[in-house]
């Protein structure tokens, strides 16, 4: 499995994007994804899930702004932000758990200026 990331940039408050994780390998379909991110002297968070049966779920701190989803057709999961905050200022990375294996993409920045 292997994840590519894209989609980041630079944004005004209150702007939007949308951020794509593009999966290779048959078994994307079969597992969630997480969208996580990691801003600068802070820990990684998860900030948003879809399961392979599309259940979403958003950390406090998105949720509202966020949207979660997943094209299975194109071995692809989206992360739509909008009404971006300074706070949101990241590396965003996707993620998928396939069986025992943590699979990342190489994260992409995001960056908020207010």
């Amino acid at each position: 499995v292997q994840l590519q990331a894209s989609g980041g940039g630079l944004v005004q408050t209150g702007g939007s994007l949308r951020l794509s994780c593009a999966a290779s390998g048959s078994t994307f379909t079969n597992y969630a994804v997480g969208w996580h991110r990691q801003a600068p002297g802070k820990q990684r968070e998860l900030v948003a899930t879809i399961s392979k049966s599309t259940i979403t779920r958003y950390s406090d701190s998105v949720k509202g702004r966020f949207t979660v989803s997943r094209d299975n057709a194109k071995n692809t999961a989206y992360l739509q932000m909008n009404s971006l905050k300074p706070e949101d200022t990241a590396v965003y990375y996707c993620h998928q758990l396939v069986g025992l294996r943590d699979y990342w993409g190489q994260g992409t920045q995001v960056t908020v200026s207010s």
